[in-house]
């Protein structure tokens, strides 16, 4: 067969679709048994219980954006909390703008914090942000220029591997250490909070808390089918080619470091949809969400998950998060740290491509195995014939 007549993979596949209906059956079924049952039926799902599903929405999201550079191009990024934060400081700058004179010192244009510290007049960069449609644009712009500037220089030098990961790191504790700053504009150690309306309506309210979470879940849904589009195309193949061969890419005359310049900024649009979709239902958003500790943790989700699925990465942001929510309530709380850590080290040694790629490579050594022919049955021979 050419390579003209090969056929192109299935833009869904099978884990995909299933993924694809989970999240359809959550988005319609979580706000129905919010909104439609008493509060004292047994499949009555709480309002925090909503928030805390959307939360985990926006991580799976996340861990999306970072399966895409990781998984197929080779990027390991631990800086990727900085893209995320940043999309939901221009959610919460929004936000901030919206409470108006319902604030603490009563102030129409300035945020209570501004008034704590004595400015006089809004800052420049905070022009815009009292309408949505701007505060929306800034979502996608804030990371993605971010990510422009950074690549363009770090990728044209030939940064790769481990260096390009610290450089990284680097990156959001340098932005750590600015939002910590008071004079920045931004809230400083406390960040941005008391939220009020979104678009008009109560923050706080269950239906709000329910429209958050089905947003959250059309976005992550939206993520997968775009990242599974880029990964599956002539442009996602050359991705692949150059995680795993970047130099005889370049030999063949492709400009490696625009696809890799592509792809890290989709990824930080990504990552800042995520933040923005966070900060709503979490109801603040402060500097220790571009901790490197942060990005860390999220490259943890994808490997537990299994890296280059995008599935996987998803199901691992939910799976570590629910379990930190669950072991972070109780006596193992000052433990966690050690049980992430230990989680990692045991994904690395046992499951190295993580629970969607074992579950893959243990289906296709099945089909391979189903393909092998077993003993052909034997043919009795004719005994010859006397001779006349």
């Amino acid at each position: 067969m050419s390579m003209s007549e090969t056929r192109q993979p299935a833009l869904l596949t099978t884990s995909g679709l299933v993924f694809l209906g989970v999240l359809l059956v959550a988005a319609v079924a979580v706000p129905v048994l919010n909104l439609a049952t008493s509060p004292d039926s047994a499949a009555h799902v709480p309002t925090y219980v909503v928030s805390l599903l959307g939360k985990y929405l926006t991580y799976a999201l996340l861990a999306l954006s970072v399966d895409l550079i990781w998984g197929y191009v080779g990027i390991l990024s631990l800086g990727q909390g900085a893209f995320f934060a940043l999309g939901g400081y221009a959610m919460g700058m929004y936000l901030m703008r919206q409470i108006g004179t319902r604030g603490v010192y009563g102030d129409p244009v300035l945020p209570d914090f501004m008034v704590f510290l004595n400015w006089k007049e809004l800052p420049w960069f905070w022009y815009g942000f009292d309408l949505f449609p701007f505060a929306a644009l800034m979502v996608l712009l804030a990371p993605g220029l971010l990510a422009l500037v950074f690549g363009w220089f770090a990728f044209r030098s030939r940064v790769t591997g481990v260096y390009l990961s610290i450089i990284t790191q680097a990156m959001t504790f340098a932005l750590l250490l600015a939002f910590f700053r008071n004079d920045m504009g931004f809230g400083g150690n406390n960040g941005l909070t008391d939220f009020k309306d979104i678009l008009g309506f109560n923050i706080q309210s269950d239906g709000t808390r329910a429209v958050l979470f089905v947003l959250s879940a059309l976005a992550l849904g939206l993520g997968y089918v775009l990242c599974r589009f880029l990964v599956r195309s002539h442009f996602g193949k050359v991705l692949i080619a150059i995680r795993d061969a970047e130099t005889r890419v370049r030999f063949t005359g492709y400009r490696a470091e625009n696809y890799k310049l592509v792809a890290f900024v989709v990824s930080a649009m990504l990552a800042g949809i995520a933040g923005a979709l966070y900060v709503p239902q979490v109801g603040i958003i402060n500097p220790s969400e571009f901790s490197p500790a942060n990005s860390i943790e999220i490259i943890v989700w994808v490997a537990v998950g299994g890296r280059g699925t995008l599935v996987g990465a998803a199901l691992g942001a939910v799976l570590v998060n629910y379990a930190k929510t669950y072991f972070t309530s109780g006596f193992l709380a000052p433990y966690w740290l050690f049980m992430l850590g230990g989680l990692f080290v045991a994904v690395t040694l046992f499951l190295p491509k993580g629970i969607v790629g074992t579950f893959y490579d243990w289906r296709a050594r099945r089909r391979a195995a189903d393909d092998i022919p077993g003993d052909l049955p034997v043919q009795p021979v004719a005994e010859p014939k006397p001779a006349e």
